[in-house]
């Protein structure tokens, strides 16, 4: 059960978050960065001091959940199993999210009359080959990787550990003792820190409405201030985000609601547990932000520990749906606006590739762009101009793209807890 459930509405987490937004998106607007540079600091402060606190959580609650998981389970082939299993619904589940991008981006036609200027440059990250990223997940020193908040290497070295654990024996009990002393302090820290939400949405939302406010150049010359930038900056851009907007709908209602029907999940029971997780994270626009609380709250939901801790960790690397439909979608757009068509054929062997690249973009700087630009220069469009295009709504579209993936994380652990047959229909209350 919530916490927020025998809350007035008014005093419930959800409600604060909601109020941090909407005062975030006023404030931003009234005080533009050009204008209040104090304030624009101000709210950058709030934002990033948010986000900072909430990646001191992601390493050491990742290490003690996966190794504490492993270890309790005690079954080295039942950590092989599942894991196979959830590789196996992220497979699908990509699939099915690119063939929807696929889809939306031919039907409405986002790109056409976008305008891509040719001479627009924009310095991204040199995106990882398939080998690269292989290579990438063994952890070479953990140290390096946990300060660089370098998730997939740590979530290898948790899991190999773990099983090391499980075959240490008698001697390993104070080591075990240790990490599930660890888990439990790190999710009370967790609460401390999530109780600070709605100051961090609204730092959030009022530093990007803050600097979109600030200016918007039309070309010529001529720049629009304040609301109006904002608004002529989404009216000029609002099929591209429509059509995103639309297509994440349609990956929510055509796959993730049938899963959670085929599996007999309660999907208004669902929906309650990953409303605070997928708030924040479309706020603040950081899958890592709702990391601790995506956690807390599907243990809550049902979903052992164990399956949870490994899960979602994985799928932050391997189940990105939000982001993957958002490649196929961006990278026809770009197409698009270039006025250059691609034959179905070409279609089809973009999709396959970025069923192989997106596997690899967690924990790289604007990671879905790095894979945009890398993959259109591939097939003769114009990659880094069409980035430079998108990145006026990226920050919008990063948002929506960002709870999907939260939500698609969230609903992998509940899938494959169900398939390992260890889904607990009525969760004992938290402690």
């Amino acid at each position: 059960m919530s916490r927020d459930a025998h809350r007035p509405w008014y005093r419930s987490g959800t409600f604060h978050i909601f109020l941090g937004l909407a005062l975030g998106v006023v404030l931003g607007g009234f005080l533009p960065q050009h204008e209040h540079p104090a304030a624009y600091e101000l709210f950058r402060f709030l934002s990033k001091a948010f986000i900072s606190l909430i990646k001191s959580v992601i390493v050491p609650i990742l290490l003690a959940t996966i190794i504490t998981g492993i270890a309790q389970t005690g079954d080295v082939k039942a950590v092989g199993r599942m894991g196979a299993r959830a590789l196996i619904y992220f497979e699908v589940v990509t699939t099915l999210a690119l063939g929807i991008g696929l889809l939306i981006a031919n039907t409405l036609r986002p790109g056409d009359g976008l305008p891509l200027r040719a001479d627009a440059h924009t310095t991204l990250a040199t995106p990882q080959t398939g080998w690269e990223t292989a290579l990438h997940a063994f952890p070479s020193n953990f140290f390096k990787h946990a300060a660089e908040g370098d998730i997939l290497p740590v979530v290898v070295f948790a899991t190999l550990f773990g099983v090391a654990l499980t075959k240490t024996g008698e001697r390993g009990r104070a080591v075990l003792a240790f990490f599930e002393g660890l888990t439990q302090v790190m999710f009370r820290y967790t609460d401390m820190v999530m109780s600070l939400t709605p100051l961090g949405v609204f730092g959030a939302m009022a530093y990007n409405v803050s600097h979109m406010a600030s200016g918007h150049d039309l070309g010529h010359g001529v720049t629009v201030r304040g609301w109006a930038a904002v608004a002529h900056l989404l009216a000029q851009y609002a099929r591209v985000v429509g059509s995103l907007y639309l297509a994440l709908a349609c990956l929510f209602a055509f796959v993730f609601v049938p899963v959670m029907l085929l599996t007999r999940t309660p999907v208004g029971g669902f929906l309650k547990a990953i409303r605070d997780p997928a708030i924040t994270a479309f706020s603040t626009a950081s899958s890592e932000a709702a990391l601790p609380k995506l956690l807390e709250e599907m243990v809550r939901f049902g979903v052992p520990r164990r399956v949870a801790g490994f899960v979602i960790p994985a799928g932050y690397s391997f189940n990105l749906d939000g982001s993957t439909l958002y490649l196929v979608l961006a990278s026809l757009t770009i197409a698009q606006a270039a006025g250059r068509p691609m034959t179905l054929a070409q279609q089809v062997a973009m999709v396959l590739t970025f069923m192989l690249t997106s596997k690899g973009v967690a924990g790289v700087p604007r990671a879905t762009l790095v894979i945009i630009a890398g993959t259109c220069a591939s097939f003769g469009l114009p990659g880094e101009a069409g980035v430079a295009m998108l990145l006026a709504v990226d920050e919008v579209m990063d948002m929506a793209r960002t709870a999907i993936n939260v939500t698609g994380n969230g609903l992998a652990s509940v899938v494959v807890a169900k398939w390992e047959g260890a889904f607990q229909q009525e969760p004992p209350e938290p402690q």
